[in-house]
């Protein structure tokens, strides 16, 4: 869980300590990214700072609709959007969530449940819509077959800074950690998460994957949406009455992104790309598309699914158990209240009878 970051005294902490990065994280990371903007308008330092902000790897001609393709100069461009998303949490963590969070009067756990999924929550409605405008405007879900058709095939501009921001997306949630106050027993474990993310969706990007990528990316996006929505709704719902609900919605959508996924990685990479494949790599183009790496690809999405499949099975499992746990702990109290009662009813028609 994460805690949540609140000021808790009106000291001013040291300079360059713990507490002042932490509560003031959000303005030295702005102070960064506004130095790289300045950059961009000063003659000399311009082409260094356009690399950071502007998209690179421009294959097209003067006066045509520009595309790219990916390079090793995008990572520039994630560094410096990652700066964008930390100083975006931290907005919608002082102004939105925080605020909502003092009206609801919320448990501490409840209250890391909150922020943590209100934070996602915020990330996977805006990835998602992005997401599914770009999959209908590129026309994939009528034409499923351009998934694989005219493959290598350049990036739009939306295209290539939607895939842009969601490694950038990755790659902030690593000094999050820090500024967030994680717990140490829990540090390591959603560091490889994120790593493990960034590392998941580079893969297919330099590969030039990436119309599978975002397809892949929407299911993804929407199921987790739908599940941190469940979530805050059983964390502000008192009464538990959309508990079952939201938990029904959220597992149906989790199971029908899941079996998307892989029929969209099967049907694509088994069978779409096998059909224009060639049997020699060409690094200079950007051609990948071997029987090697598209297994290779294949796999490890189905590794991917399986295994949050599985997870996801545990979850519901221990919840399964707690919950057995806590009804039997309530039935114990209350048959010792009962015995209690009765004890007491006992004593009390005793002492009657006594009397004369």
């Amino acid at each position: 869980m994460v805690k949540p970051v609140r000021k808790t005294s009106n000291k001013n902490p040291p300079v360059l300590s713990h507490e002042f990065i932490i509560q003031n994280h959000a303005d030295i990371v702005s102070c960064v990214a506004m130095v790289i903007v300045v950059g961009l308008m000063v003659q000399a330092t311009s082409p260094i700072a356009s690399i950071f902000i502007t998209l690179q790897h421009n294959v097209t001609e003067a006066g045509e609709i520009p595309l790219y393709s990916p390079g090793i100069k995008d990572w520039a461009a994630v560094f410096f959007y990652s700066l964008i998303c930390i100083v975006v949490h931290a907005i919608i963590q002082e102004y939105v969530l925080d605020k909502v969070s003092k009206r609801l009067h919320l448990s501490k756990s409840k209250l890391a449940i909150f922020t943590n999924s209100g934070q996602l929550a915020v990330f996977y409605l805006a990835s998602a819509i992005w997401g599914l405008d770009i999959v209908i405007r590129e026309r994939y879900v009528p034409e499923i077959s351009l998934l694989w058709t005219n493959y290598p095939a350049s990036l739009s501009f939306m295209m290539k800074l939607y895939l842009i921001i969601q490694l950038a997306y990755s790659l902030h949630e690593i000094p999050e950690l820090y500024f967030q106050r994680t717990k140490k027993e829990e540090y390591v474990s959603r560091a490889l998460t994120s790593i493990s993310s960034l590392i998941l969706i580079s893969i297919p990007y330099f590969l030039n994957f990436n119309r599978l990528l975002v397809c892949l990316l929407v299911l993804h996006h929407v199921s987790e949406l739908v599940l941190h929505v469940s979530q805050l709704i059983q964390t502000i719902d008192r009464d538990d009455r959309f508990t079952k609900i939201t938990g029904v919605i959220s597992k149906a959508v989790l199971i029908f992104s899941r079996l998307g996924s892989i029929i969209l990685a099967v049907l694509t990479l088994w069978f779409g790309l096998a059909q224009g494949e060639q049997q020699e790599l060409d690094i200079q183009t950007g051609y990948f598309n071997v029987p090697t790496v598209r297994l290779v690809i294949l796999g490890g999405i189905l590794a991917l699914q399986v295994y949050l499949t599985f997870n996801f099975i545990n979850q519901e499992l221990a919840q399964i158990a707690k919950n057995k746990e806590s009804s039997g702990a309530t039935t114990v109290a209350k048959s010792k209240q009962r015995k209690d009662k009765n004890k007491k009813h006992k004593k009390s028609s005793i002492e009657e009878s006594d009397l004369p």
